[in-house]
């Protein structure tokens, strides 16, 4: 299927409203069954636009279904990609309010800086190790605005990847020399271990699943630029937050970074 420009428009606004308004709508393939993902990457950029057209900055990227295991389970051979907004980003011990969104859940991952562009196609692991300034623990707060967390991939990619709020902080590490497959997390919620993985989970390099954003930025002639800010992907399972909640993330050889949810 390829949606008119009007229906792009309109989906868009209709989404981007959804997040805005912290209101959970029903997935829109229900209406649109024969979108593809080009439809969706389309819906998101409009989003993007929107967005852009009354000021707001896009620092960088998160990436989703970074999971072999999930990525089969979802029936595709490459991850999926949104983009992040200066307002999504909260310095280290800071709030969240639940109110702001409808219902957040939070992963751990590698946050990479980039100190130059990277370009696709043909983006390698090794490129993106030299083109990275430095990378740092990160909480993604994703917050889907489907009901219930019922979407599927095209409706997902159209809502920015459940793109929402997103932490950095600890210690920044140097990527020469750091071996990325191997930086073990812990994830708490209120002084409980809720989760523990190995950043190996992260298509077995998180260096990897950067040089693949890349490479699918090329598609749409986009590419990743120096100063931006990527999330390479979940590295545990979601959990779910609500107000009242403390959550810290503890990465080896990165400190920690922790959240309040009010």
């Amino acid at each position: 299927m390829s949606l008119s420009k009007e229906q792009i428009a309109a989906l868009a606004e209709h989404l981007e409203n959804a997040e805005l308004n912290a209101s959970a709508v029903k997935k829109i393939t229900d209406d649109y069954p024969d979108m593809d993902f080009r439809d969706a990457y389309n819906v998101q950029y409009e989003i993007r636009r929107r967005k852009e057209a009354r000021g707001i900055r896009i620092i960088g990227m998160k990436m989703g279904l970074t999971s072999r295991a999930k990525m089969e389970q979802m029936g595709v051979d490459t991850p999926i990609y949104g983009f992040l907004a200066d307002y999504f980003e909260r310095a280290e011990s800071g709030e969240i309010s639940v109110k702001d969104l409808i219902h957040p859940k939070v992963e751990a991952e590698i946050a990479f800086v980039t100190k130059s562009p990277l370009r696709g196609p043909g983006c390698t692991a090794a490129q993106v190790i030299a083109a990275t300034d430095f990378i740092m623990p990160a909480v993604e707060v994703i917050d889907s605005r489907y009901e219930n967390f019922r979407f599927d991939l095209v409706s997902v990619i159209a809502d920015n990847a459940s793109s929402s709020r997103f932490f950095t902080g600890g210690q920044v590490l140097a990527p020469m020399g750091t071996d990325m497959r191997t930086i073990g997390v812990v994830l708490e919620k209120n002084g409980q271990v809720m989760e523990v993985g190995a950043s190996a989970a992260v298509l077995g390099n998180p260096a990897t699943a950067i040089a693949m954003l890349a490479n699918q930025l090329a598609e749409r002639d986009e590419y990743i630029p120096a100063g931006s800010t990527i999330l390479s992907g979940a590295i545990t399972a979601a959990i779910p937050v609500d107000a009242g909640d403390n959550v810290t993330l503890r990465a080896h050889g990165m400190g920690s970074v922790s959240m309040r949810f009010v």
